[in-house]
C-alpha cells in the first residue's frame, strides 16, 4: 500500500438550474459531459493520460447505464480508459474522490477524473405493477383480438404515475421522506420556523453576493435557445417576509420545513482532475489542494440529517483533525433544520458523550465559516454532483483567502454522513 496523497488538481462545474428550467432538456450524461470536456480544456491535460473515470450519479438513467463511462467517451477520453459509476446517495460526489484515493493507495491507478452528475429534471414517471403486467401482456399479443382483450383490461388508475423523484427522496426503511426527516429534527431540538427562514435569507444573500467568485466555478451550457451561464435559483431580493409566506410541506398542520427553508431541486454536474501528488509534480501542475482524510459514518435514517455530525466525529479520530482547525467550512444544506440541528449537536457535550463517548463536545461550527458563499437552499442540490461542488467550492475559496484547511460534510439518505478534510498547497 502506498502512502501518496490524493491531490485536486482543479474543477468546474455547469450551472447549477432549477429542475424543469435552462437545463431540463439535457440528461445527467449529457452535464457530465459538458463538465468533463470543460475540465480536460481548463487542466490541458492529454487525456491518454487518464486512468480511470469515476462519477457519481443516483437516479441513473435507463439510457446510459454506467453513465461514468458514457461521459468519459462522448467527452472524448480514450476508449482504453476504464469508467464506474457510483452511488452514495447525496455524497456519491464525495465516493468518486475517495474512490480515486482508495485506487491511488492500492496501486491501481494515479491519474483521475471524478465528480457527479444529476438530471432531476428527467427522472422518469413510472407505471404501477399491475399496469406494467397489462402492458406486458399487450406485447406479447399476436392477434387483432388478442391485443383487443389486452387493452379492455386497462382502467384508468394504471395510468396513474409512480412519481419517481418523490420514491427516491423516501426512505424505505423508516419510510419517511427526506423532508419529513427534517421536521423530526426540528420538533426534537427545537428549531423554530423563523430560526429556518433566517437561515435560508442568509444562505441567499451570501450566494448572491458571490456571483461573481461562484462564476470562478462554472462553464457555460451551449443550446440551441442559447447558453445556460449562471446558477438560476439565488433570488438576490430574497426577503424574511417572501419565506413566512411560505406553507409547510411535509407537515400541513403543524410543520416548519418549506420549499424557502429547504434545499432546491436542480440539476447540474462537476467535475474535478484528481492525481497522486508525486504525478502532479510530474506534469507540472500547481494543484488545488489535497485530501487530508475522510470518513463516512452511519445514523438513523430517521434522522439523516444528524449524519455530518457522526462523520466529523469519526474523521476526528482517524486524524486527530477538529472543527476548531477548519478555516473554512462547506456543509451542504439538505434543510435548514438540519444544518441547525447539527449546528446544536456538534455544539454539544451531552450529545457528545452519549453518542461518541467523548468528554467534550465537537465543537463551535462558526457562521463565519460555515457556506460562506452560500449553499444548497441557494444554489440547489443535484443529489450525485453536490459532494464534489463542496471540495470544490471550498478548494477556492482557502486559495482566495490563502488558507490553510477546509472541512466539508453532509447528510445522505438513508442515514449516513460524510465527511472530508482538504488543505490547500
Amino acid at each position: 500500500m502506498s502512502n501518496e496523497r490524493l491531490v485536486i488538481v482543479d474543477g468546474i462545474r455547469t450551472p447549477f438550474c432549477k429542475m424543469g428550467t435552462e437545463l431540463a432538456s439535457l440528461g445527467a450524461d449529457e452535464l457530465g459531459r459538458v463538465a468533463v470536456s470543460a475540465l480536460l480544456t481548463r487542466t490541458g491535460i492529454d487525456p491518454a493520460l487518464i486512468d480511470e473515470v469515476i462519477f457519481g450519479c443516483v437516479a441513473q438513467p435507463a439510457e446510459a447505464m454506467n453513465i461514468a463511462r458514457v461521459i468519459a467517451l462522448r467527452a472524448g477520453i480514450p476508449k482504453s480508459v476504464s469508467a464506474f459509476t457510483v452511488h452514495r446517495n447525496c455524497a456519491s460526489g464525495c465516493e468518486a474522490i475517495t474512490q480515486a484515493q482508495e485506487k491511488l493507495r492500492a496501486g491501481r491507478s494515479s491519474i483521475f477524473v471524478v465528480g457527479g452528475t444529476e438530471s432531476m429534471s428527467n427522472i422518469p414517471l413510472l407505471f404501477n405493477s399491475s399496469a406494467v403486467k397489462k402492458f406486458g401482456k399487450l406485447a406479447r399479443a399476436k392477434t387483432f383480438i388478442e391485443r383487443f382483450n389486452a387493452l379492455a383490461v386497462f382502467r384508468p388508475s394504471d395510468f396513474k404515475p409512480r412519481i419517481g423523484l418523490q420514491l427516491g427522496l423516501t426512505d424505505p426503511v423508516c419510510g419517511l421522506n427526506m423532508g419529513e426527516t427534517a421536521e423530526v429534527l426540528a420538533r426534537e431540538f427545537k428549531i423554530s420556523r423563523a430560526a429556518q427562514d433566517e437561515f435560508s435569507l442568509q444562505s441567499h444573500q451570501r450566494a448572491a453576493t458571490a456571483r461573481d467568485k461562484l462564476a470562478e466555478e462554472i462553464c457555460p451550457v451551449f443550446q440551441n435557445d442559447g447558453a445556460a451561464t449562471k446558477d438560476n435559483g439565488i433570488r438576490e431580493n430574497q426577503s424574511l417576509a417572501a419565506l413566512a409566506r411560505l406553507k409547510p410541506q411535509f407537515d400541513r398542520q403543524n410543520g416548519t420545513v418549506t420549499a424557502g427553508n429547504a434545499s432546491q431541486i436542480t440539476d447540474g454536474a462537476v467535475a474535478l482532475l484528481v492525481m497522486g501528488e508525486q504525478r502532479a509534480k510530474e506534469l507540472g501542475f500547481a494543484p488545488l489542494g489535497v485530501l487530508a482524510g475522510y470518513a463516512y459514518a452511519g445514523c438513523d435514517p430517521a434522522r439523516m440529517g444528524l449524519g455530518p455530525v457522526f462523520a466529523i466525529a469519526r474523521v476526528e479520530e482517524q486524524t486527530t483533525l477538529t472543527i476548531a482547525d477548519a478555516d473554512i467550512i462547506e456543509i451542504n444544506e439538505a434543510f435548514a433544520a438540519q444544518i441547525l440541528a447539527v449546528i446544536q449537536c456538534a455544539e454539544s457535550e451531552e450529545f457528545a458523550h452519549k453518542n461518541f463517548h467523548h468528554d467534550k463536545p465537537l465543537g463551535e461550527i462558526s457562521p463565519a465559516k460555515l457556506n460562506v458563499n452560500g449553499g444548497a437552499i441557494a444554489l440547489g442540490h443535484p443529489v450525485g454532483a453536490t459532494g464534489a461542488r463542496l471540495v470544490l467550492s471550498a478548494l477556492k475559496e482557502l486559495k482566495r483567502r490563502n488558507a490553510k484547511r477546509a472541512l466539508v460534510s453532509l447528510c445522505i439518505g438513508g442515514g449516513q454522513g460524510a465527511a472530508l478534510w482538504l488543505e490547500s498547497m
